[in-house]
């Protein structure tokens, strides 16, 4: 089954490779910072004049979140890396959105993960530390789907036996 080959993936993992994979989103994160100050700055047309500057806010919140991975991934003994994931550009402001978008279901699908793998060593508190991104990174698909006027995709997000429930504070 692969709702059990999930679940043991998660329970078997080594402090070392999730640093390892902390470290693959902490380029995500790297790619995410780069990819709104450019996208902010490209877009153009009156209807995106307030979504560059919500770009321009996603920016800041992920460099935010680059930092926590960068102490969390210097906590489990592993050098933060240095290199961000490639970073996409398309010619209509709506095909940016939605490789801002395609980008942020990737990060939540990821950080779910990690919140399982982290509490499976004892990792609470990194797991909490996960989760307040999380949180973040939702927001940022809620946004980015109502700024392409469609519902945030929730196939493939999480596998259908694995909960893992933020704690947002409310803003």
């Amino acid at each position: 089954m692969n709702d059990s080959k999930h679940a043991a993936k998660s329970e078997t993992i080594s402090r070392e490779r999730l640093a390892e994979l902390l470290n693959e989103d902490l380029a995500r994160e790297y790619q995410a910072v780069i990819s709104y100050v450019i996208y902010s700055q490209i877009i153009k047309g009156a209807q995106y004049m307030e979504i560059a500057k919500e770009l321009e806010t996603h920016a800041g919140e992920e460099l935010q979140h680059a930092l926590m991975l960068a102490k969390q991934i210097d906590y489990l003994g592993a050098t933060p890396c240095t290199a961000p994931k490639t970073v996409k550009l398309a010619e209509k402001p709506a095909e940016l959105l939605q490789l801002d978008l395609d980008n942020e279901n990737e990060t939540v699908r990821n950080y779910r993960e990690r919140v399982r793998q982290a509490e499976s060593l004892g990792e609470y508190a990194l797991a909490e530390a996960i989760r307040k991104i999380l949180c973040q990174e939702q927001e940022h698909q809620i946004e980015l789907a109502a700024a392409l006027n469609m519902d945030v995709p929730k196939e493939g997000l999480a596998s259908a036996t694995a909960a893992v429930a933020p704690v947002c504070a409310a803003k």
